[in-house]
């Protein structure tokens, strides 16, 4: 057994609904600690048994700032195909990418819903669209994953998305080198540094664990005990640099990936 890298993971299954104050039965979090074998729920202090998007990012932050190397997965996509950047005209540059999106998605305001910005009562959504037949490299790799851009069907990304990513921008501004967003910030994160990556659920899920347990809750508890496992196995090394070519590299390095997804033949 091989001495692990994080002392800590997190699994989060996201949604894209409400408003950024409304607590959400969607959005569980999980947690395990170095000495667990199990994760086990994380529910909000206080009386609400519910998290909301923004107070799940407060605690989010919070819980990174403190000196425990943690491995945090986050079901919704960490960035946008390469498409969306030539169609737009952006540097190929994820935090502008991610300050760009912000000023045109406002999604992290008092009040906004992802809906409001689709139908222009806020932001400039109509100026910073995407098509439901653009897919990411890790997307077309990863069996049944959707375009980010495919809103209102079973299963979708679309919206949690573009509801999650300002506040993945919040906690790169307010954590700085206390989080390694992953590949962007390298393929290798520092010894020492929690790190943030995407998941996909699908990949990790035994429905037999599921038992008694919602769908967004088994997500959440999956990817915890995923991401644990992996490290206390020792395949982290091998997970955070798969075996891409240079081309698919760097197409990834701007797209992101998701965490174990092989790198098998289109």
């Amino acid at each position: 057994m091989s001495t692990p890298i994080f002392s800590r993971y997190l699994g989060i299954d996201y949604s894209g609904a409400g408003t950024p104050e409304q607590r959400l039965a969607g959005i569980r979090a999980y947690r395990l600690d170095a000495d667990d074998d199990l994760p086990s729920e994380v529910l909000p202090e206080g009386c609400a048994q519910r998290w909301s998007r923004r107070a799940l990012a407060e605690w989010l932050e919070t819980v990174l700032r403190e000196p425990v190397p943690t491995l945090v997965g986050i079901d919704h996509a960490l960035s946008f195909p390469l498409d969306y950047f030539v169609e737009h005209g952006l540097r190929h540059d994820w935090p502008a990418f991610l300050d760009d999106f912000q000023c045109h998605w406002p999604t992290d305001a008092v009040g906004v819903r992802v809906e409001d910005v689709r139908r222009g009562r806020v932001g400039a959504g109509a100026a910073r669209g995407g098509d439901a037949r653009w897919r990411r490299l890790t997307d077309r790799r990863a069996r049944g994953a959707k375009s980010v851009f495919h809103f209102d069907v079973p299963g979708s990304v679309a919206k949690s998305t573009h509801a999650g990513l300002p506040w993945v921008r919040l906690l790169r501004a307010r954590l700085g080198e206390r989080l390694h967003c992953w590949p962007f910030d390298g393929w290798t994160p520092a010894p020492g540094r929690s790190v943030l990556v995407e998941a996909y659920p699908a990949l990790y899920r035994d429905d037999g664990d599921c038992i008694g347990l919602t769908p967004d809750q088994c997500d959440a508890r999956a990817v915890t005990l995923w991401l644990a496992r992996a490290d206390r196995a020792g395949r982290l090394d091998e997970l955070f640099t798969p075996p891409l070519d240079a081309d698919a590299r760097a197409h990834a390095a701007i797209e992101g990936w998701i965490i174990g997804v092989g790198a098998r033949r289109d």
